[in-house]
């Protein structure tokens, strides 16, 4: 099982994916970031997010995918424009006919550390340790996405089970 696992956003987008094999264990395939400049404007912005994900999407060919929920403190016109990107994402996950899940970031954190405020270290700790790989993933916003597609994995395995 192969799940993609996104953490959205405008300047950089996290993408990462995660195969499940038959043994239960994680490899990671790929990971990195959907940049775009924030002098662009926003319509060529998403226009960029929705192609590089497109282009994504048909050369792994993902079983699932997982989106991280929006969540802001203080910062509506950040919100506002993560939001553009979660839309724009959804739709070319839709148009791929993937699974598509969406998760809270503390259930994700609790998928990950079993501590649903786990920080940024534990997060990345968890996350090389799971996929065994030789150092934490950088950047942040590639490192949160596999996490995502972990906790999706998780959460496939555990009889569908729907933490929304």
């Amino acid at each position: 099982m192969l799940a993609l696992g996104i953490d959205p956003g405008t300047a950089s987008l996290g993408y990462g994916l995660v195969r499940e094999n038959g043994d239960g264990s994680l490899t990671c395939l790929h990971y990195g970031v959907i940049r775009t400049k924030a002098d662009t404007p926003m319509p060529q912005r998403l226009k960029h997010i929705h192609d590089e994900l497109v282009a994504l999407i048909e050369r792994y060919q993902p079983d699932r995918a997982a989106v991280e929920e929006l969540f802001f403190a203080r910062n509506v016109t950040t919100a506002i424009t993560v939001a553009q990107a979660r839309g724009v994402i959804l739709l070319a996950l839709q148009n791929a006919g993937a699974p598509i899940a969406e998760y809270k970031p503390n259930f994700i954190k609790q998928a990950i550390t079993g501590f649903g405020a786990a920080d940024k270290a534990q997060m990345q700790e968890m996350v090389r340790l799971l996929l065994a790989l030789e150092h934490r993933p950088r950047p942040d916003d590639a490192a949160d996405a596999l996490a995502v597609a972990i906790a999706d994995l998780h959460s496939y395995r555990l009889a569908g089970v729907n933490p929304m």
